[in-house]
């Protein structure tokens, strides 16, 4: 698997991609209802910039003709509702390529999905046994490795000779493409300043529930009625 940032990419290199199979991997960010405001203002000037970058690619490279969206397991209409329950940003990117042409395939399987979530729902759970947690989570390593085999499969068949295809899915998916397809990593200038701030968010909140957590502990305790 090959892998340029869109940044460090020449116009030479660029023109020589125009042959084999080529993939535009988006990394996918979820809005998050209960995040700041300025979080909602970054996510969207991430997706304009991405947009942008996807747009530039397409001049050199030649339109895209297959969009592959992670938690989508129905293609056309469907999967593009689908987007649109998920609430997330992407949807404009992805309906604007339908419309020019391209196809929004079932990437994920419907049941390897619904074995993940109720893993996912298990684990969260906080076990108090250790063996049954370790016999769960091997249970869903081997259910996610399942997804990420099942993935690949899709990406393989349905993306063609010459073709081009948008991936979006989370970073960290670990799925291993074909030697044969150059994946190019779409990282626009609001995605690093989107990690900086989330960093900075898991720090003062984890700061602000330490607080709260000591002024508890100090409270004395309640008298007892006689």
């Amino acid at each position: 698997m090959m892998t340029e940032e869109l940044g460090k990419i020449e116009k030479p290199l660029v023109e020589d991609y125009k042959g084999g199979r080529k993939l535009f991997f988006i990394p996918l960010l979820f809005p998050g209802k209960d995040l700041p405001q300025e979080f909602q203002e970054k996510s969207s000037r991430y997706w304009k910039q991405a947009e942008s970058q996807i747009a530039n690619l397409e001049d050199k490279l030649g339109p895209v003709n297959h969009i592959f969206h992670e938690l989508v397991h129905e293609s056309g209409e469907a999967g593009i509702l689908a987007i649109n329950q998920l609430g997330v940003n992407s949807l404009k990117i992805v309906r604007s390529r339908v419309e020019k042409g391209a196809v929004l395939e079932a990437m994920e399987s419907s049941e390897i999905l619904t074995e993940l979530t109720d893993l996912s729902r298990c684990l969260a759970l906080g076990l108090q046994s250790q063996r049954v947690f370790s016999a769960l989570y091997e249970l869903y390593n081997e259910v996610n490795k399942k997804r990420n085999e099942h993935i690949a499969g899709v990406i393989k068949d349905k993306l063609k000779e010459n073709e081009t295809g948008i991936f979006i899915m989370a970073e960290g998916h670990n799925i291993q493409f074909p030697d044969d397809i150059k994946v190019f990593y779409i990282a626009p200038p609001a995605l690093d300043e989107i990690k900086r701030w989330w960093r900075d968010y898991e720090t003062k909140l984890k700061e602000q529930q330490d607080q709260e957590h000591d002024s508890s502990a100090e409270k004395p305790d309640s008298p007892t009625n006689p």
